[in-house]
Parts: structure tokens; sequence; C-alpha cells
């Protein structure tokens, strides 16, 4: 028989003895909804909602991914039916990113030095709104900053008007050049004319005068004889341009002396007047013209033995210049290294304002022919065909001016980039080792 009143009555059920007896732990029946009282039967609970699921949002052990610009939408579990994913004990109280916290009893993970360049405590690189390192053979990005330029390694400026950083190209280089140009044609261009050009003119000169006969003589039997006083006119002739190169030369490095300054002062932005270029290029003159005597017999004696090793000698040591004057120690050697150091930019460099000098030689030897030409091999023996030469002759050494400038600057801006290859250099910077 049922303990259950017959439906319908409201009479209260008294408990009975039999059974066990109730846990006075559970949790007290739920409360019947007002609003479903009736006489229909017993109050049923409504269901209420789903509790919320702790991992409805997660993705394995880590914290849920964003969606990414570019990738398809995917589901946050691959496999709704499957199992609930355990709990990850590396994973921090609360979830979240696991960085900068230690599991118990794990070992903390290890420290690493901050890279050159970044803030004292900043992430490794590779991090959000930090550089990865760059390729081999790539120049080390940094964060821009004091000291430092984006793209660069501390102390290189991309945009500096003298040195071009490493691995710029042969493009920024034409750039510099040209710069540096424009800056100082001003000042460049007198001290050219003045050093370079007026010895070149009174050279040619003294070569139209005192050249010998080239003329051959015949003797009584018919035979080829030299003209008389040949020898003495050879040896007179060569030693006086020998002695003009020696003098003039000491004119020519106050020049190169000269020019290399106001290069390196304009590109720092500093002033350069003329006469102040002067003044520097003459307490350099004599230090530069005996290292330009040496280079000039190892060059000589390289071509004795044949034309190409003088030519490689001359390349190699075609920096000293602009080593004696930043360095002032060693511009032999010194040039020697960076040329082999960093043999095809070097060589590539120094090939291009060869090939200024090579044009200029050019020209020389063709307006030579038209004088030869238009006066004959006596040109002095009149009047009207020694102005005639002379004339040509010094066309021939102002047309020569604007490689003189390609030289002097092609030179410096090359010595300037062979410092950026071996540590970071500014044109400020170099301006103050001139002194």
């Amino acid at each position: 028989m049922s303990d259950l009143p017959p439906p319908g009555s409201n009479e209260p059920v008294s408990p009975t003895p039999s059974g066990s007896p109730a846990d006075p732990t559970a949790s007290p029946p739920p409360a019947a909804d007002p609003a479903s009282s009736g006489g229909a039967g017993p109050s049923v609970p409504a269901p209420g909602p789903a509790p919320a699921d702790p991992w409805a949002d997660q993705t394995g052990y880590g914290p849920s991914i964003p969606q990414q610009p570019g990738y398809d939408a995917q589901s946050a579990h691959p496999n709704p039916s499957g199992p609930a994913t355990p709990a990850d004990p590396a994973t921090p109280p609360g979830g979240g990113d696991p960085a900068g916290w230690t599991a118990p009893g794990a070992a903390p993970p290890p420290s690493y030095p901050t890279p050159p360049g970044y803030p004292a405590g900043a992430p490794q690189a590779g991090w959000p709104g930090y550089p990865v390192p760059p390729m081999p053979g790539a120049a080390y990005p940094v964060a821009a900053g004091p000291g430092a330029y984006a793209g660069w390694f501390p102390g290189i400026d991309p945009q500096d008007p003298l040195v071009n950083p490493p691995h710029a190209g042969i493009g920024p280089w034409f750039a510099r050049c040209w710069g540096a140009l424009r800056r100082g044609w001003r000042q460049l261009l007198p001290i050219v004319l003045l050093t370079q050009v007026l010895p070149a003119m009174v050279i040619g000169v003294l070569t139209l005068v005192l050249s010998p006969d080239g003329q051959m003589a015949t003797a009584p039997d018919g035979s080829p004889v030299l003209p008389e006083g040949f020898w003495a006119q050879t040896f007179g002739f060569y030693g006086a341009i020998l002695f003009a190169g020696l003098i003039f030369g000491a004119l020519q490095a106050m020049g190169w002396a000269a020019g290399t300054w106001v290069i390196a002062r304009q590109a720092a932005g500093q002033p350069a007047g003329l006469g102040a270029a002067f003044r520097y290029g003459l307490s350099r003159a004599l230090g530069l013209w005996g290292w330009t005597i040496v280079v000039s017999l190892l060059v000589t004696l390289g071509a004795c033995f044949c034309l190409l090793p003088g030519l490689y000698a001359a390349l190699a040591l075609a920096l000293f210049g602009p080593v004696y004057l930043f360095e002032r120690r060693d511009p032999v050697g010194r040039s020697w290294r960076m040329f082999h150091s960093r043999f095809g930019m070097v060589l590539g460099r120094v090939a291009l304002v060869v090939a200024a000098l090579v044009v200029a030689t050019l020209l020389d030897v063709v307006l030579s022919g038209i004088s030869g030409a238009l006066f004959g091999l006596e040109p002095m023996g009149a009047v009207g065909t020694a102005i005639g030469a002379v004339t040509l002759t010094v066309l021939s050494a102002v047309v020569a001016a604007p490689t003189y400038l390609a030289q002097q600057v092609g030179l410096v801006v090359t010595y300037a980039e062979q410092r950026a290859q071996e540590g970071p250099v500014t044109a400020a910077g170099l301006a103050a080792e001139l002194g």
C-alpha cells in the first residue's frame, strides 16, 4: 500500500519510521515554484541555466588565440564531442600567459643578457615590438634612439653625408661623392686649379721647351746617327722634369690635404674657409709629400718587373693619402690591409677613380696628337706654332681639372666607407681626427 496521499489531496505526509535516517548533510529540496502550484500534482522546479564551461574558450593548454587576419576561422574545440581537456599543471591559476610564472617544484627559466642596443630589461629579439636577428652579412637592426639609428648598429647614421654605411652599395657611394662636390666645389675648384692644374701647365710647357730633338741625323755612309748633343739634351730634359715634379709635389700634397679638410669639414656642417684650408694643407704638406715619394717608388719598382705588378701596387696603395691625414700612422701598410680585407669593394671604388684618370690621360693624348699634327714635332721653332702648342697644353691641363676633383672626392669617400666597415664612425668624428 502506498504512503502517498490520494491525488488532489493537500494532506501532508508524515514520515515513516522505517528505512534509513535522513542525511543531515544533504542539501534541502528545492522550493516549489509558486506559479506552478495547483491541483494538477506536486510542483516541479523549473530547469535553470546550465553552469558555465570554464574551458569553453580554450584550445589545448594555453589561452585562446584571437583570430589572425588572413587565416580561416577555427573552432575553439576541434572535437566538441570529445571529453573535456584536463587542466595543465604548468598553467598559472586563473589562466593567462604562463610567461614569468614557474610551476611549484620546477626550475626557474634561464635568463639571457639583454642584446646590445636594447633597453635594460627588454624582452629577447623576436618578441612583439622588437626586431628579429638579421640574416648573415646584413646590418644589425636596432630600435631608434639616442646614438642609434633604426636599421644599423649604434653609431652609424644611414643619412651621414660622408660615411657610406656598411652594405649600402655603390649607389649611396655615388650620392655621397656628388654631395661632396655640390657642397664644396667653390672651395675645391680654386684648390685644384692652384695646386694641380698649375703644376701640370708648367710641366707641360717645360716639356715643349726642353724636349730633345727627336729627328735622327744621317752619317756620311747613310747610316742613322743620333743628333748632336742628344744625350745632353735628354739628361737636361729629364732632370728638369724630375726637379719640377719634386718641387710641385709638395704643392700638390698641400692641395690634397686642403681638399680633404674641406670635404670632411663641410660634411660635418662646420665652416671650411679657403684660407683655413690652405693653412691646414701647408701644415700637412711635407709629411704627405714624403709618403707620396715612397709610394711612387714602390709603384715604379713594381712596374719595372711588369706592368701588372705596378698597377696592382697603385691600386692597393691608393688610400695612403687619407690614411695619413686622418690617422697619421703607417699609411702604406694600413692602405694595403684595407685593400685586401675588403678586396672587391675597395677595388671597385678605386677602379672608378682610376677610370676617371684614364679618361683624362686619353684626352691629353688626343690633344697632344692634335698639337703635333698642327704645329709639328718642334713647335717652339716659330712664334706662331709655339703659341698654338702652349695654348693646347694649357687647355689639356684645364680639361683635367674635373678629374682631379673626382679623384680627391672619390678617395676620401672610399676611405670613410672603409672606416665604417671597421666600426661606428661619423663625418664629425673624421673631421675631428684631421685636427
